[in-house]
């Protein structure tokens, strides 16, 4: 349970951030940016899926946002793949939740390691629901966490994964939509 709050306090705190730039970049209110997203990060949520969520994030961000066509058909295909934010947390928090609960010793340089390792594994990461699993046993392999534990350390986080993982991905849509109103706005394509 703590584990599970400690990911979805973090993706809220994504989602204030997203908000945040919002806010003062593109001078738009962030609730409203929240409502005229919340269709689409109601699909992500079911789908726990970007790439299919791709296509509604597009009319969502291009008719009801104002972002031009040329800005959302280049930032949000690349975002869909690459920008996993929600993912990289969610692999963070996982992989040290794992230790602790296996008494797996991680010093500074492996938290540190734990971090980079699930930036780079979320960059890599398929937009499909449960991808991020496969992922974790990157990011534990980086911390040289023993492979005869790897089953055990995802049974105990699999329970929680799909609503997690239903989770994460809204962090991912709402994410590319933020950054694709922020490069609009940088070249003058907002309205």
């Amino acid at each position: 349970l703590k584990y599970a709050l400690v990911v979805v306090g973090g993706l809220i705190l994504m989602i204030v951030f997203y908000c945040m730039v919002v806010a003062v970049y593109t001078k738009k209110n962030p609730f409203w940016f929240l409502k005229q997203m919340s269709p689409a990060q109601l699909l992500a949520f079911s789908t726990s899926s970007s790439a299919a969520t791709l296509p509604v994030t597009m009319e969502r961000v291009e008719e009801h946002i104002g972002v031009d066509k040329e800005v959302s058909s280049f930032v949000l295909p690349v975002g869909a793949t690459i920008n996993m934010d929600g993912t990289s947390l969610y692999q963070a928090v996982a992989a040290v939740f794992i230790a602790q609960a296996l008494s797996f010793d991680l010093t500074l340089a492996d938290q540190l390691t734990i971090v980079l390792t699930a930036l780079l594994a979320s960059i890599g990461s398929a937009a499909v629901p449960g991808a991020g699993m496969v992922m974790l046993v990157i990011v534990l392999e980086s911390v040289g966490f023993p492979p005869e534990k790897f089953a055990i350390g995802l049974a105990l986080i699999f329970a929680v994964d799909r609503p997690l993982d239903m989770c994460r991905t809204i962090v991912n849509v709402t994410g590319d939509a933020m950054v694709s109103m922020v490069v609009a706005k940088s070249v003058g394509k907002l309205g």
